[in-house]
């Protein structure tokens, strides 16, 4: 009997111990398959290459470049990883220019400000090797032959005013001094479509250098949409997008301004003799400029209405270069004389010393030849973003504001934007700052603000004094001229305001 019951035992235990092994191998087999596939997940959510940047600049154009310019050149930021988001095909194309070709009736009045930036960067080797004109004189007076003042790099020790170069050349020349740094970025010829801008969920930062991230951890970046299909994340996204912004639409930036029933014709134009001076006349209807370019070339910048642009778009090449210099010596209103009252003696109580200038007699401008490129005419308005920062976003450029070209300084402005910005960006990642806080971005709008706002003002100041043809009004705007020609702490620091010292207040 017991051995019957120890058999029974024995058969037992050997059917548990062999249901126990089929379990726990079935187990271990369901185990090894559950890990397989949470692998393989992982190794999905890693092997969707999801584009992750530090920096997106939405706009290549010469703002958005000189950003990226600055920022591969400072230790701090050079490291950074930027997307570029623009269609225009340049973006991808070797930089090539032939002196032998038309010069391009697109061109910017670059301050000395502005080229110490550029040659901080690297970037003002590659404008001298092309087609750009210094000038160190800039004579302004109006139709009445009442108001009228030059200003002369001498003034204020130093050798030019300004540099009129091509806005191809300024671009490219970024370009290229972009190409020859160590520099991640990445060029995306597309265009924005959308944009979210994701609440921050987690303290922890994210590797800048990794560009597979799960997907949990994307969630304190903003996502942009491109229309060519490409989804990118960026710590943040900066709009250098024009006077059009999809940034700033997108974000939700509110503007001021106002349209000014005018519009701007430019073209080049040639003459006989070389142009060493920037000329500029105040007419009943705006004003025209006549920016030196080198090699007996010169551009005009031609404020009007709609209609008369449009007439002098289409009217013939003889017609318009016959009216281009009525425009600029003897039609509207008389030469000036060399003073309001005769003489310059009502201002020596202010004269503190003359300046070289201000012994000078008016000059009469150039005579144009001949029409060397398109006419091309463009709206005039008024612009400024309310703010230009909020988190993740940041806006530079026409983006944030737009001015009248009256005195050249838009894209001036644009380029203090730009290098402002990455000071700013690299002074937080100094301090371990997210690139992407409001608090840091704020001081670069704190420190942008004033200095876009305080020279508005003045632009449309001028605009607005020059848009009335009233007898009193035309004495007052000529004493004016005449007090900036022969005051000469006030020359000095117009010059000085204008060539982007920005001075204040202006008797220093």
């Amino acid at each position: 009997m017991n051995r019957v019951i120890v058999r029974k035992l024995a058969a037992n235990v050997a059917r548990l111990r062999v249901q126990h092994e089929f379990f726990c191998t079935d187990a271990a087999a369901r185990v090894s398959g559950s890990n397989r596939s949470h692998e393989h997940e992982e190794k999905h959510d890693f092997s969707n290459n999801i584009q992750q940047y530090d920096i997106a600049i939405v706009g290549g154009g010469m703002v958005g470049m000189a950003l990226a310019c600055s920022l591969a050149s400072m230790p701090l930021t050079k490291h950074l990883k930027v997307a570029i988001i623009d269609s225009n095909p340049a973006l991808g194309s070797k930089v090539c220019f032939k002196k032998e070709d038309p010069p391009d009736p697109r061109v910017s009045t670059v301050t000395p400000a502005t080229i110490s930036l550029f040659k901080d960067v690297g970037a003002w080797q590659y404008i001298e090797r092309h087609r750009h004109a210094y000038f160190d004189k800039m004579q302004v007076w109006d139709y009445t032959g009442l108001g009228y003042t030059s200003y002369n790099a001498r003034d204020i020790n130093k050798e030019i005013l300004g540099c009129v170069v091509e806005n191809k050349v300024l671009h490219g020349s970024l370009l290229s001094c972009i190409e020859n740094k160590d520099f991640q970025k990445t060029i995306y010829p597309s265009r924005l479509t959308s944009m979210t801008l994701h609440p921050r969920s987690s303290p922890m930062g994210m590797d800048s250098t990794s560009s597979r991230t799960p997907s949990s951890s994307l969630r304190h970046l903003a996502k942009l949409e491109l229309t060519d299909g490409n989804s990118l994340y960026a710590k943040l996204v900066v709009g250098a997008d024009g006077g059009k912004s999809r940034v700033r639409e997108l974000a939700g930036f509110k503007t001021t301004g106002w349209n000014y029933s005018q519009n701007a014709v430019i073209c080049t134009v040639e003459h006989t003799d070389g142009n060493q001076c920037a000329w500029q006349r105040f007419l009943p209807a705006g004003p025209i400029a006549l920016l030196p370019m080198g090699d007996n070339f010169s551009n005009i910048v031609w404020t009007m209405n709609p209609k008369e642009s449009m007439d002098r778009k289409s009217m013939s090449e003889d017609d318009f270069v016959k009216d281009v210099n009525n425009a600029l010596d003897y039609g509207y209103g008389p030469r000036p004389k060399s003073s309001l009252l005769g003489n310059e003696d009502m201002f020596s109580w202010l004269r503190g010393y003359v300046t070289l200038s201000a012994n000078e007699c008016f000059e009469v401008p150039p005579k144009v030849v001949k029409l060397a490129s398109e006419r091309m005419v463009f709206p005039l308005s008024l612009m400024h973003a309310n703010d230009y920062a909020s988190k993740h976003v940041v806006l530079i450029g026409d983006a944030a504001h737009t001015v009248h070209p009256l005195a050249g300084q838009g894209v001036n402005l644009g380029f203090g934007d730009a290098f402002a910005l990455s000071r700013v960006i690299a002074e937080g990642i100094a301090v371990g700052t997210d690139i992407g806080e409001v608090s840091l971005l704020k001081k670069y709008e704190a420190e942008r603000k004033l200095a876009n706002i305080t020279m508005m003002a003045i632009l449309d100041g001028f605009q607005k004094a020059y848009s009335v043809d009233f007898g009193p009004l035309n004495i007052l705007r000529a004493a004016a001229l005449h007090g900036a020609h022969y005051i000469s702490p006030l020359k000095r620091s117009i010059i000085s305001y204008a060539s982007g010292e920005q001075r204040l207040p202006l008797f220093s």
